[in-house]
């Protein structure tokens, strides 16, 4: 078993009643003979979305009410289909990057590494070892801000309104590293087959330093703005609670599984892009609530704090590239100076590169659990299929379990903790 770090020390307990939780202490003094009562048996559905603010992008979710207690609840998906999968079998294979990168728009490094990995297998080429260090790095980067995200509108769906700004301002923080890397904030299209697009500028690694020096004392703001208020932890202690197996079952990965105490994580399990070169931990959780999910991405930024640091200490010398031109461009200066380089661009931006026929999946650990990218090549120049396996949609299933008997604002909790992402589970 890999080293696996448990988060979750719960603070919040009444003095009173040491064993409960705010919560508990409050549903143990509730009649739990009013809803049984012939007055109350009506049931309401109730529409939430495809607009309402507490969805978290176009998501609708058919919702039925005892009172105020979830009975039933189904997602209505599909709102913003951009038919992105179908549309990568009309492009050469360097130019589905930039439409993979839109997917999941919060995770775009994950979406082309994924992508790139699986066009890398079944070119059989070697990414050298500086491409990789770079990739995790930015991948790193990402999981931070993609957390960010999340903490932000998690925390306004709570109620905390300073978390929400703080939240975002060291998001941008981030986007800000990414535009002076690639020169931009979001869907960079820095990585590319075989590497990454360009080295990275002078004092691009002083920046970054410089953030994950900072950022450690962010974490512990956020931290007691939330462990210390006890109406948010009365929220999220012992709310939807999920035990693993019933996840396992339902194919959910990520910081959810994590909170319910297994440490599947894919950086561990099955390492890419040199993971197995860096010392970190899983974060775990015990009971598999609302704070455990809380904790677990808390956590993680500060695991992922320690990973880019090590990336950025022993980022090796040499190519950002693979040397095998024949699937990355030639180097910008070279155009200039050499016929064959300015043949060999055109060449290769207006016709691509033809794949051997063949099949490959390619699993990473995203910010939201296994994302993964099946390609198929027929030998032609373009994939004939493309399909993401992305965490959005598959830890949606979960929603039911989660809110099934828990109170309607308790649903809007949990829909914030599963952070889906609606171009991921539409696309």
């Amino acid at each position: 078993m890999e080293e696996v770090s448990d988060v979750t020390q719960r603070p919040g307990q009444t003095s009173a009643h040491p064993g409960l939780s705010y919560r508990e202490l409050e549903e143990s003094s509730y009649d739990a003979g009013y809803l049984e009562h012939p007055e109350h048996d009506e049931l309401l559905t109730l529409n939430f979305g495809p607009h309402h603010p507490a969805t978290h992008g176009v998501l609708r979710l058919i919702t039925t009410l005892e009172g105020e207690v979830i009975r039933d609840i189904k997602p209505v998906i599909g709102y913003v289909h951009t038919g992105i999968e179908k549309n990568c079998e009309d492009k050469a294979y360097w130019k589905v990057i930039p439409l993979v990168e839109r997917m999941d728009y919060l995770s775009y490094y994950f979406n082309a590494m994924a992508y790139c990995g699986a066009v890398e297998t079944l070119l059989d080429i070697d990414v050298p070892p500086r491409a990789q260090y770079l990739r995790v790095a930015h991948l790193e980067l990402n999981r931070i801000a993609s957390h960010l995200l999340w903490l932000a509108t998690g925390g306004l769906d709570l109620g905390a309104m300073s978390v929400f700004f703080y939240g975002w301002r060291d998001r941008d923080n981030i986007l800000d590293l990414f535009e002076m890397s690639s020169g931009q904030r979001m869907h960079p299209r820095y990585f590319q087959v075989g590497g990454v697009a360009e080295d990275i500028p002078s004092g691009w690694v002083k920046k970054v330093k410089k953030f994950t020096a900072e950022f450690p004392a962010r974490l512990d703001q956020y931290a007691d703005l939330i462990d210390n208020n006890q109406l948010l932890l009365s929220r999220l202690r012992g709310t939807n609670i999920v035990d693993k197996e019933t996840l396992l079952q339902l194919g959910v990965t990520g910081p959810l599984l994590r909170a319910a105490g297994n440490p599947w994580d894919l950086r561990k399990a099955h390492p890419y892009s040199s993971y197995d070169h860096f010392d970190f931990k899983i974060p775990i959780g015990t009971v598999g609530d609302n704070y455990d999910r809380y904790r677990i991405r808390m956590a993680e930024m500060r695991e992922s704090l320690k990973i880019i640091d090590q990336a950025l200490d022993g980022l090796p010398e040499g190519d950002y590239i693979t040397n095998d031109r024949k699937y990355a461009l030639p180097p910008r200066h070279e155009l200039a100076t050499s016929m064959e380089a300015l043949i060999h661009h055109f060449k290769l931006v207006t016709e691509g590169f033809r794949v051997p026929p063949g099949e490959a999946y390619y699993p990473i650990e995203s910010p939201r659990g296994e994302l993964a990218c099946f390609v198929r090549s027929d030998g032609s120049s373009k994939p004939a299929r493309v399909h993401m396996r992305d965490p959005s949609f598959v830890n949606l299933q979960s929603l039911k379990v989660m809110t099934e008997g828990e109170y309607v604002a308790d649903m809007i909790i949990a829909l914030a903790m599963l952070d889906p992402i609606l171009g991921g589970i539409d696309r």
